[in-house]
């Protein structure tokens, strides 16, 4: 994109100096008024053919020539540069950055996921099948997914996390290669925006840590992850059966939700007994975790429930869309 702005500009230039240089220089040599050395240079560097506006002189007739090789110079050099641009679809490319770069200043609370990878198309997938409204950031050219908002450029760049609106924005994920890179963009990140939710990748033993210390809210380490859940298939298979199942995406029978209690929901005050949570609806709450983050296991019946709470859902998708809608408020 910079190199196109920069031909196109560099052809609108040679052409203003064109018609400076032609103008300046019959006014100059043929002490003509400014139209009509204006007149002249665009009837000589337009090669129509009109009669002089004047008689020149040979000192005129020598600038002429001097005049149609320099503008022949920047015509040729312009129309290169506006069929390369249409032969290699760089305009095509340029206006779609354009309408990419408007869709995205339109965004607000939404998510910023570092990397297109093999993490990042799953966490794009989830994302988009829960609603979410994200934009990726992605250094490696990759084909364009028409479904999402896909931003060419390096992520450890401040540039283009602003250009992603990470200041407005309500999280990010890094998924980048390598835990430099990960630190990187946490550290810039963090510092771009106090209150953004920031979840990373990290390989390396001890990144974890540096990580947090950055400015992570939490660090996620997939081959300490997967570990476990091979060690679990062999050691408890019923569990991770179970796990699988409950938390696969598209399961019409079960799921597990995280709800958040809204201050104006007639839940608030009442204990989990009072509110036909599972006596009406058939869901068992899990955990329930608190505003200050304290997490609460297997919750009594007499637990009550307070407002900004996040109740840790299990049961059928219909009947957890219902106690979302109680939750909020409507």
């Amino acid at each position: 994109m910079n190199s196109l702005k920069k031909r196109l500009i560099l052809s609108l230039i040679l052409i203003i100096l064109t018609l400076v240089f032609g103008t300046a220089g019959y006014m100059i040599v043929e002490k003509w008024n400014f139209l009509d050395a204006f007149y002249m240079t665009i009837i000589t560097i337009s090669s129509i053919g009109y009669k002089e506006v004047h008689d020149l002189t040979d000192d005129g007739r020598i600038f002429s020539i001097v005049l149609i090789i320099f503008a022949l110079s920047s015509v040729v050099y312009a129309m290169h540069n506006g069929i390369k641009i249409i032969m290699e679809g760089e305009l095509q490319e340029f206006l779609g950055r354009k309408k990419l770069e408007k869709r995205i200043s339109e965004l607000k609370d939404h998510y910023v996921v570092c990397g297109y990878g093999r993490m990042g198309k799953i966490i794009c997938r989830e994302l988009k099948s829960n609603g979410f409204s994200f934009v990726v950031i992605e250094k490696k050219p990759v084909n364009q997914p028409d479904d999402i908002l896909l931003y060419e450029g390096d992520a450890t760049d401040d540039s283009v996390l602003k250009a992603v609106g990470v200041e407005r924005a309500r999280g990010l994920i890094s998924v980048l290669p390598t835990d430099a890179e990960n630190l990187y963009v946490v550290l810039s990140a963090r510092e771009m925006n106090s209150r953004l939710l920031i979840v990373a990748r990290s390989g390396e033993e001890g990144a974890e840590r540096k990580l947090i210390r950055a400015g992570a809210d939490k660090v996620v380490s997939p081959y300490h992850i997967g570990g476990l859940r091979i060690a679990h298939t062999i050691i408890k298979p019923a569990v991770v059966d179970f796990i699988e199942f409950a938390t696969k995406t598209g399961n019409i029978d079960l799921q597990i939700e995280e709800i958040s209690i809204n201050e104006r929901s007639h839940l608030v005050g009442k204990r989990l007994d009072e509110s036909g949570i599972g006596r009406d609806l058939n869901v068992i709450i899990v955990a329930i975790k608190k505003s200050d983050g304290d997490m609460m296991f297997n919750p009594t019946s007499k637990t009550v429930i307070e407002a900004n709470d996040k109740l840790i859902a299990l049961g059928e998708i219909p009947k957890l869309n219902i106690l979302e809608k109680m939750a909020s408020g409507g």
